[in-house]
């Protein structure tokens, strides 16, 4: 069976994570982190022309498909003050702008189990560690990576970094509002 090994986020990595862009789309990004956006219908995206689209072979996957992005609206948090990062009152009320005319009203809940944002490895080094260094530490601290060690070389195992752990999800369940250009 393929076996993968996954890496803990490392504290200096999430120190650098702050002064290094992040690989996740910045609609994804909440004063507490990553969250999922759940919404309650469809989007109905405009049609591909010419130079309108914007596909990135920057982001292929494996077998070379490229992916597309579309930019959905701006997400705000009206109620979040940097000088108090401790209270919670932001997110009762999250607006999500669509295009310059139409706003939707949400509010940010705690998942019953938080997920792992994963992202699979690139190169030998990754925020100054070296793939040794982080395999290292992996194997000291789960004891059960010990049938890994000797069960194929480490060309054929596939490694996983933990990006971050997503706590939260941003509900947007009612219909869009119109709103004028200010």
């Amino acid at each position: 069976m393929p076996s993968v090994r996954l890496h803990p986020p490392v504290a200096s990595r999430r120190d650098a994570q702050n002064h290094i862009s992040n690989p996740l789309p910045q609609l994804l990004q909440t004063p507490s982190g990553l969250a999922i956006l759940e919404l309650q219908g469809t989007i109905n995206l405009p049609p591909l022309v010419g130079d309108d689209a914007n596909w990135t072979n920057s982001d292929s996957n494996r077998d070379g498909d490229s992916t597309f992005e579309t930019p959905i609206g701006k997400l705000m948090f009206p109620d979040y003050s940097p000088l108090n990062p401790d209270d919670t009152k932001w997110m009762k009320r999250v607006y999500l702008y669509i295009g310059k005319y139409q706003r939707m009203t949400g509010e940010v809940k705690k998942l019953a189990k938080p997920l792992a944002a994963i992202q699979r490895r690139q190169g030998r080094r990754e925020f100054g560690l070296a793939r040794d260094q982080s395999v290292q530490v992996m194997e000291e601290s789960d004891d059960r990576d010990q049938g890994l060690k000797g069960e194929s070389s480490e060309s054929d195992i596939d490694e996983l970094d933990i990006v971050e752990i997503i706590k939260f999800k941003i509900i947007f369940s009612s219909r869009p509002e119109p709103v004028g250009i200010e």
